[in-house]
């Protein structure tokens, strides 16, 4: 298996939206869920309609058991997510059973595979120019990379990405010793 890297350039991210939209509301919600959560595609691709919606709507935050761990998490889901959310199950799942997946395939009523999940992921990549390796993995990396970048205690990425130590998070999402080397040398006190 490949290391894959997480999507730096916030940019290409929202080019992969789009190439995504463009395929289906469902390949950019997978994108998207995945990117805004950190969550493993084992446990996105194990949603069902009803952990995300209930009877007042889309819900701000559902809980999960990890396929992994088998660790309780709760997960809360941001406004963007939610109104995609809406939008895929009014567009393209408007009589959607609370007991069916979320993620569909078109092959059948289960859920879509992992593969399937990665050649989407990847095509769309390739399609806006991304050379690092992406897969599946790269949403939940690209998610701990933007939540450190924006100031996020690395203590509670490590958490929320359930890694054993600091270090650990830091390789996990492409922060490079270069990158650290950098901040100790712009620092001009």
């Amino acid at each position: 298996m490949h290391t894959v890297q997480p999507i730096k350039d916030r940019e290409k991210i929202e080019a992969m939206k789009k190439i995504l939209r463009a395929s289906s509301l469902r390949d950019e919600l997978l994108f998207t869920l995945g990117i805004n959560t950190g969550l493993r595609i084992s446990d996105i691709l194990s949603l069902k309609v009803g952990d995300v919606r209930n009877e007042k709507g889309v819900v701000e935050r559902f809980e999960i058991v990890e396929k992994k761990t088998k660790k309780t998490r709760i997960v809360a889901l941001n406004k963007k997510t939610r109104r995609l959310i809406e939008r895929y199950l009014a567009a393209e799942r408007p009589n959607a059973r609370n007991d069916e997946p979320l993620f569909r395939s078109q092959k059948g009523g289960g859920a879509i595979s992992r593969q399937h999940a990665h050649y989407i992921l990847n095509r769309a990549a390739k399609m806006i120019g991304v050379m690092e390796r992406v897969g599946t993995h790269s949403l939940r990396k690209t998610f701990g990379y933007f939540a450190y970048k924006q100031g996020t205690d690395l203590a509670i990425i490590q958490k929320l990405l359930n890694h054993s130590s600091q270090a650990e998070t830091l390789r996990y999402i492409g922060i490079t010793q270069e990158q650290m080397d950098e901040v100790a040398l712009k620092l001009d006190l």
